[in-house]
């Protein structure tokens, strides 16, 4: 096994600790660990690299694991943000706003897809994607003012996978300029969401490594 394919599997890896901590978390807490559009965005990019333009194994399986679990987070969602919606706007835009967002999210990446070819398009779009989360955990964090949903170890798990993902395909020789440069902002938005959440979870006089 090559470095680069190891390095890939590794990222597979700690993404699917990511989203079960996620699961975790939303069950325990009642509300939802991963912002809308990082989530509709996430579940288009693995349906279509599942089941639309397969991607070469072994990222394929990967992409059925995380699939499926991205699935048990967009239930979460539709169950338990409802109430953090209704304190913005009519409760009846709910599942519009959902549904409007992931058709957007989908059609999106499937026509950039059509313009760059199966390989590229599956790299650039989920860089891009993880670089989007990685600010909107930052917000989600911000304008909740607390920890709900989220834990240390969901930001410790998210920063290797990309990590990972990353020194693998700069590896295996397929980086640019801007691969590198989404590499090292997703790197660098992940430490400071990192910060940012241990200061917040301290002022709440919670423990960061009691709390998974």
């Amino acid at each position: 096994m090559t470095t680069p394919t190891a390095l890939a599997i590794l990222s597979g890896i700690f993404w699917t600790i990511t989203y079960l901590l996620i699961i975790r978390r939303s069950i325990q807490d009642k509300s939802v660990g991963m912002p809308l559009v990082a989530l509709c965005m996430n579940i288009s990019w693995e349906f279509i690299f599942s089941f639309v333009f397969p991607s070469r194994k072994p990222q394929l399986y990967i992409n059925y694991v995380w699939f499926f679990l991205d699935l048990v987070i967009v239930i979460q969602y539709l169950k338990f943000n409802k109430f953090e919606f209704s304190k913005h706007f009519p409760q009846n835009f709910f599942h519009p706003t959902f549904f409007s967002v992931l058709a957007v999210s989908f059609f999106n990446m499937l026509f950039i897809t059509y313009e760059f070819g199966r390989d590229r398009g599956a790299i650039y779009t989920a860089f891009q994607i993880n670089l989007i989360m990685s600010m909107l955990f930052i917000s989600m964090l911000l304008s909740r003012g607390d920890v709900r949903g989220q834990s240390m170890y969901i930001a410790i798990a998210k920063t290797i996978g990309t990590a990972c993902a990353s020194l693998s395909l700069y590896l295996s020789g397929s980086s640019s300029m801007l691969l590198i440069f989404l590499y090292l902002s997703i790197f660098l938005f992940d430490l400071v969401y990192s910060v940012l959440f241990y200061i917040k979870i301290k002022e709440q006089k919670i423990n960061p490594w009691k709390r998974a």
